[in-house]
């Protein structure tokens, strides 16, 4: 097996390859609200269910079809709403879409805080069985776990994935053996793996079948975490981890469950664990408790991935974002996702208290993401692949009918607490689009502030006010290179003041781990000229500069370095000294209004976000005693 095969096992499968502790358990106890009655039929037709949900929505759906759609790479319901947004028109349809991509990247968000919280409380409660003075100290233990696990986000999930993957191949191969034992002695709930099965179980139960889908879908959970992360280690490793190890062993082991059932009803209790020989109870314990919280890995990185695709769609505010890796574009670590996961973890835990609790809240977010996931991608290859309708069609019947009927039988958990994913995804609902509408608004109102980039240009060529020449350099910051800098206007218009050399620059950071220097500097020619004329504006050809400034996402974003490069390719106007240059950052003050566009309340909370957006004088490595801020103002 492939490094990057193993390092997948460790972070990608964690959260699916731990669903045996409690998916055929949920579905025959009181935990489920509706448990099924224990016999024969019926054991065969959950676990036919079962392996049927593994195949046709891991297997063949994520797996096979959706994995296919990536984003340069990247996966995600994010990466699918990204080909959608970059490659349609700006239409009604694709709106929609976009938003029904933001709404299923907001249920995976509420999945991500609750995975780890049900994962761990499972896993730690585990000791009862061996050690039952200890279930006092569970919550304790669980929270110091949770705080171990997110600590060690910040080392990138390489480290993790190496930590992890070894454990998380022991795991597999223990509950492959686990079930070779038992399927040995007795193979014939082999004959599960026919839909017949399934089938019969709903003709003979009816809604209790139907609701016990909420339990069934508990052994796919994981299933989005693992297209999400395909940007950490790539389609084929993960392809491979599947197919070779994961879906075997999962497999073998929940046949297994069901023939312990057959044998003994009082296996029922706890499936997983009765299969375990009593001598080794304790060290099956310790084992499981290290997979489940390798579980939470899964979604952890999954909401980093989610959330740099979301900033670089223009849904968050810039955020710091770490690459850990220089191999694999999409390994990030976003510190405070980092934190705003832990908290919710932690509260959650405390606040259910058990994993029979959380159970209640767990799947409604998944299965919707399920649901929004289908239908992106479906758009994807309709309007983007241009695939016929007829596949469309058929596509269509088989997984939404699916996606459907397991999202359904989720509703049935919403007052028992599956409001909990809903209330969260709501949230982040709220802010995505808040921040999305109030940057559409100040990008607009900028723009105008600023002004054409070539009219200014002219009134300072023209003198239509008094401006003093200044020596040095000065370099001004601005994402639009086809406007004035707020900064460089203030001290024009305020300062009455122009360097000798101005240099306006703009930042774009490429989907490279490196640009080498001497592609790093590209100069932006034909701005100096008049629209009317087509003549150079007068003194201006020997004084204004614009470049744009590309780095890989593995440099360091370093300006000043960039401006000596472009100095020794004679890339910038008169030869200046850029080493003393004076860097000018334009401080946006976002003040609400009440013009139209967002509620007030709305407004603040975009102010709110703004304001805590990262620092580019830090990011760009300016130096402090070199640096100006120069305020500005946009109204909202």
């Amino acid at each position: 097996m492939s490094a990057l095969a193993l390092g997948a096992l460790g972070v990608v499968f964690g959260d699916i390859g731990t669903s045996p502790l409690y998916a055929v358990q949920a579905v025959f106890t009181k935990a489920n609200g509706h448990p099924v009655h224990l016999d024969s039929a019926n054991v065969y037709g959950v676990i036919s269910l079962v392996f049927w949900a593994i195949t046709m929505i891991v297997s063949v759906k994520y797996v096979i079809f959706i994995m296919r759609a990536d984003n340069q790479g990247e996966g995600g319901i994010m990466a699918l709403t990204a080909l959608i947004q970059g490659k349609l028109n700006r239409s009604a349809t694709t709106l929609a879409l976009i938003t029904l991509g933001v709404l299923g990247a907001c249920l995976f968000y509420g999945d991500g805080a609750i995975t780890p919280a049900i994962s761990v409380v499972s896993a730690v409660a585990g000791l009862k069985v061996a050690v039952p003075s200890l279930g006092s100290l569970v919550l304790p233990i669980t929270v110091a776990v949770l705080c171990g696990l997110f600590a060690i986000q910040r080392f990138g999930t390489r480290l993790v994935g190496n930590l992890f993957g070894p454990v998380m191949l022991i795991w597999f191969f223990v509950l492959a053996l686990l079930g070779i034992i038992e399927l040995v002695h007795h193979p014939g709930i082999l004959r599960a793996l026919s839909p017949s099965y399934g089938a019969r179980f709903f003709l003979d139960n009816g809604g209790v079948a139907f609701i016990s889908l909420a339990s069934v879908v508990l052994a796919v959970t994981g299933a989005e975490a693992l297209y999400a992360d395909m940007g950490h280690f790539g389609r084929a490793p993960i392809r491979r981890a599947w197919f070779w190890v994961v879906f075997p062993a999962l497999t073998i082991n929940y046949l297994a469950q069901g023939s312990l059932i057959l044998r003994s009803h009082k296996a029922a209790l706890n499936p997983f664990y009765f299969l375990v020989p009593g001598w080794a109870q304790i060290p099956m314990v310790i084992l499981a408790t290290l997979a489940t919280v390798i579980a939470s890995q899964a979604v952890i990185s999954g909401a980093f991935s989610v959330s740099q695709q979301a900033v670089q769609l223009g849904f968050l505010p810039r955020l710091t974002i770490r690459h850990t890796s220089e191999r694999e574009v999409g390994q990030v670590y976003v510190p405070a996702i980092n934190v705003m996961l832990f908290v919710a973890v932690v509260a959650i835990v405390i606040a259910f208290g058990s994993a029979t609790a959380l159970s209640n809240a767990y799947g409604v977010a998944v299965t919707g993401t399920f649901f929004l996931t289908t239908v992106l991608f479906l758009a994807v290859c309709r309007l983007l692949w241009h695939k016929p309708w007829k596949l469309i069609a058929a596509g269509a019947a088989v997984f939404l009918t699916i996606d459907t009927a397991f999202f359904s039988a989720d509703l049935t958990k919403i007052v028992h607490g599956g409001w909990l994913p809903l209330a969260l995804a709501s949230g982040v609902f709220f802010v995505l689009m808040t921040w999305s509408k109030g940057r559409e608004i100040v990008a607009v109102n900028r723009d105008r502030a600023e002004g054409p980039l070539r009219d200014f240009i002219e009134q300072v060529g023209e003198r239509d006010f008094p401006v003093r020449d200044v020596l040095g350099v000065s370099v001004f910051l601005n994402p639009n290179l086809q406007t004035t800098p707020l900064a460089l206007r203030a001290n024009v218009e305020l300062n009455h003041v122009l360097h000798d050399q101005v240099i306006i620059v703009s930042v774009e950071i490429e989907r490279v781990p490196h640009v080498p220097e001497t592609e790093r500097v590209v100069a932006e020619p034909g701005f100096l000229f008049s629209g009317a004329t087509g003549d150079p504006i007068e003194g201006s050809s020997n004084r204004f500069t614009r470049l744009t400034l590309r780095f890989g996402f593995l440099d360091e974003p370093d300006i000043p370095a960039a401006l000596r490069v472009a100095a020794e390719e004679h890339l910038i106007a008169g030869d200046p000294d850029v080493e003393h240059a004076f860097y000018f950052v334009t401080q946006i003050a976002i003040v609400p209004t009440d013009a139209p566009g967002m509620s007030p309340w709305r407004k603040k909370v975009f102010v709110a976000m703004a304001r805590n957006a990262a620092n580019p004088a830090e990011y760009y490595r300016l130096p402090d005693d070199q640096t100006v801020t120069m305020g500005g103002r946009v109204d909202v």
